[in-house]
């Protein structure tokens, strides 16, 4: 999904607040290790109908969690991309496509939506393409590295997002 985030967490904020749900203001990486259930954020795209779920099961409190992309981000793929055993042109293609991701930083690169049920959260999340294009990168990269075959790079924010 190619979205303006930005402009969906300000618009995800304002349903909140008049939806009467009390929200709990997450921090990015904060349901890292929980039981959850993530809504399939591609047929149903909605943050409302998600929202409805929550309502419907009568549930008070909602988590949400906004990441910006940050410039350490790119800066320590860059990192790693000096210890990967590259020829000439795989080197010059990947500081390439690092660069053009710098036209990213600010940008909010992905929303979280949670509420807890039963011991579970049930979760609603969304990142643009091209942060996706990132993380594709980043595993890209950390397979060049020495082992990188074995190398699980979970996520560049500490296995916050999940790849649906």
């Amino acid at each position: 999904m190619d979205l303006n985030l930005d402009t969906l967490k300000r618009e995800i904020l304002d349903y909140l607040e008049e939806s009467g749900l009390a929200v709990f203001r997450g921090c990015p990486g904060g349901l890292e290790g929980q039981p959850m259930v993530l809504w399939d954020t591609e047929r149903f795209p909605g943050y409302q109908s998600f929202l409805e779920v929550a309502r419907k099961a009568e549930v008070k409190i909602v988590i949400f969690s906004a990441a910006e992309f940050a410039s350490t981000d790119i800066d320590e793929l860059a990192e790693q991309l000096e210890e990967c055993e590259l020829d000439r042109d795989e080197r010059r293609d990947f500081e390439s496509r690092l660069r053009d991701m710098r036209i990213y930083e600010g940008v909010t690169c992905s929303l979280e939506l949670a509420f807890d049920l039963g011991g579970r959260l049930y979760v609603y999340e969304v990142q643009p393409d091209w942060y996706e294009e990132f993380l594709n990168l980043e595993d890209e990269i950390n397979t060049h590295l020495p082992g990188g075959e074995e190398y699980d790079s979970g996520d560049s924010l500490g296995g916050y997002f999940s790849k649906n």
